[in-house]
């Protein structure tokens, strides 16, 4: 071991391990690990760094300025977020993570989660590489509360629940956790009508639901008043005197807030600049040139340092606030890095003989390891989640809005073709365009939107291993059957029998088979889109153009394509849709004795004789039946790229 590596932590007081200092109680070694209790887990992390590539431009012009550029450019440059991070996180302490916006604290917290892969550096837990089990243990709360706005608060926590543990425990889990952190008496209100605090609580105790044995929270008091930051800091420190290990960035605490923390961590720039008790940051910087204010919040003091703002010149320029952080970097570098790193290695032998004696422990006494985590059955997974997204999208698919546009569609367009004749070909063959494109474009625009907007809990449970992706697929596939189809069910009824046409049962319902075929299969091209681009305005952009190319080519507006275009017709849903309604409507010669009833014969012969001629009824549903399998198979596919 280094030399500096060596030196005895009780040469400084500021970095005495916070979770020594606690009561035998309270000590790693007699942390109970049964179902109640979170098995010990301190989390250990080492010269933590994190670097991004830096891109100029990202525009078109952009792009296109660096293909055109010379080969003489330099390389991409690299932006450091965070530099040389160590320290440790013990179980049955609450480590504070402090520092400006833009301090790295998020990308940390999203690395000591497992959430994140570091560019250099390494977490342990308990002594040992940290594997994706052991960060299946640990509790992740993102800064952005993730969680189903349209869910009561108690469906939040019984889907979870249902997900992750054994059907026994689910009830127990879920009561108590509510009671602990104060979510019984809005526990059937929707989250989307609670309060900023009590939101935050739900996404805890979407992770104590698994009694996790550590608990990384970033900015938990980000929007709250005084009073609802105190609790949640309060909810914390009594996660970290039931065991646990929790960390948690915290942006702007209050006096009392920030004497609940056992160990505070100061961030400025990326690199680390305190490490050590709260209760210690004071005397540290004054021993090093900074003295605070009496009756000042020392973490206002501390933020204004990382800031490089001192009480003498609030209005320094920039050169002096750089200098002032880099005099904080150098003062921990030469102090309190050497220090911090012997504490780390002990605390890493510590933990190492904990975890093996409370392991040596239980298998004297005859008992196995205690399950915290249960990963449920497929089929089980699939049951969970279609029940969940039915309660979820009941909300976004009968919003009133939606029903509104649907609604006043059908009875504008059943007004317009009031009880047209079936001698009408032109009239009637504009209503059938006219259905094919309002179910395509408001199907495939409605779907576009939704791997997008679901992306971030999608990836925040699967990363805690809530389900398999194709699960989740699966489940969301089917769940979109019943909601998906309800409203074109009702616009059929509607103008089916206000523009009277074809008066036969057999007629009404392959027209309704029809419609709804097609409907799935404009709202798997808006899924595909989405799930490739990923990008809700890109890709609305994309489906716009896409559906503007199926409606020129729709057979309808240009009975004479271009041969360089007819290809384009052929991956067109509207095409095949638009000819399978004629052929419902319009039997045998039907079409041809009623045009020759008509004075725009000639007009009409054409516009049929391009949709119905080329393609027959039978090749038509098999394009269709193709396209729906073919566009959910590209979407799973592209969701499976994604990295979580």
């Amino acid at each position: 071991m280094p030399p500096e590596q060596t030196i005895s932590s009780n040469s400084n007081p500021q970095l005495q391990n916070p979770a020594t200092n606690r009561s035998s109680n309270q000590s790693i070694q007699s942390l109970p690990s049964d179902v109640t209790s979170p098995r010990p887990l301190s989390l250990h992390f080492l010269d933590i760094s994190y670097r991004v590539k830096l891109t100029t431009n990202t525009t078109a012009g952009g792009r296109l300025n660096t293909i055109l550029s010379s080969p003489n450019t330099p390389p991409s440059q690299e932006r450091s977020i965070l530099d040389g991070i160590t320290g440790t996180a013990a179980a049955g302490e609450l480590l504070a993570v402090l520092g400006p916006s833009g301090g790295g604290k998020s990308t940390f917290l999203t690395i000591l989660a497992g959430r994140n892969i570091p560019s250099s550096g390494s977490i342990l837990a308990n002594g040992r590489k940290a594997t994706r089990s052991i960060f299946r243990r640990i509790g992740f709360v993102p800064q952005d509360d993730v969680l189903y706005p349209h869910l009561t608060v108690r469906e939040t926590l019984t889907y979870c629940a249902m997900l992750r543990l054994p059907a026994d425990r689910v009830r127990d889990s879920v009561e108590g956790v509510m009671g602990e952190l104060g979510l019984k008496g809005c526990a059937e209100t929707i989250v989307k009508g609670v309060s900023g605090g009590e939101r935050k609580r739900v996404a805890i105790g979407h992770e104590m639901l698994v009694n996790p044995s550590a608990v990384v929270v970033d900015e938990p008091t980000s929007g709250l008043d005084s009073t609802a930051a105190a609790r949640i800091v309060e909810t914390l420190a009594g996660m970290a005197r039931k065991g646990r290990a929790v960390v948690a960035s915290i942006h702007q605490p209050a006096s009392r807030v920030y004497n609940m923390f056992d160990s505070v961590m100061l961030m400025a720039d990326g690199r680390c600049v305190y490490y050590g008790r709260g209760r210690d940051a004071v005397d540290y910087f004054a021993s090093i040139g900074f003295v605070s204010e009496i009756f000042v919040n020392p973490a206002d003091f501390m933020l204004d340092l990382a800031n490089g703002v001192t009480k003498a010149d609030n209005h320094a320029d920039t050169a002096d606030k750089a200098h002032i952080k880099q005099s904080l970097i150098s003062s921990y570098n030469k102090v309190l890095a050497p220090k911090v790193k012997a504490i780390v290695n002990s605390s890493i032998a510590a933990s190492m003989a904990s975890a093996e004696s409370l392991r040596i422990g239980s298998e004297r006494n005859g008992e196995k390891e205690a399950k915290d985590f249960t990963r449920t059955s497929w089929l089980k997974q699939f049951s969970i989640l279609i029940r969940r997204s039915l309660k979820e999208r009941r909300h976004e698919t009968f919003n009133s809005l939606r029903v509104f546009q649907v609604m006043a569609a059908a009875f504008l367009a059943g007004s317009m073709w009031w009880h047209s004749s079936i001698r009408n070909v032109q009239d009637r063959l504009g209503l059938l365009f006219f259905i094919s494109i309002f179910w395509g474009v408001f199907a495939s625009f409605n779907a576009v939107f939704t791997f997008p907007q679901e992306r971030v809990i999608v990836n925040k449970e699967r990363a805690s291993g809530m389900y398999s992706l194709s699960s989740y697929f699966m489940a969301r596939m089917a769940g979109d059957l019943p909601m998906e189809l309800i409203l074109p069910t009702i616009f059929v009824l509607i103008i089916y029998w206000m523009a009277s046409l074809r008066p036969e049962l057999g007629a009404f319902l392959l027209t309704m088979v029809v419609i709804l075929g097609y409907v799935l299969v404009a709202q798997g091209l808006g899924l595909a889109i989405g799930a490739v681009i990923m990008n809700a305005k890109q890709a609305s952009t994309v489906i716009t153009i896409t559906m503007l190319a199926f409606l020129l080519t729709g057979g309808f507006y240009v009975q004479k394509v271009p041969i360089c275009m007819k290809w384009l017709k052929y991956t067109s849903f509207t095409f095949y849709c638009f000819r399978l309604l004629i052929g419902v409507q319009y039997r045998g010669d039907e079409i041809s004795f009623y045009q020759g009833l008509s004075h725009n014969h000639e007009r009409i012969s054409s516009r049929e004789a391009e949709v119905e001629g080329q393609v027959s009824i039978m090749v038509s549903i098999l394009a269709l039946i193709m396209m729906f399998v073919g566009y959910r198979i590209l979407a799973y596919a592209a969701l499976r790229r994604i990295k979580i």
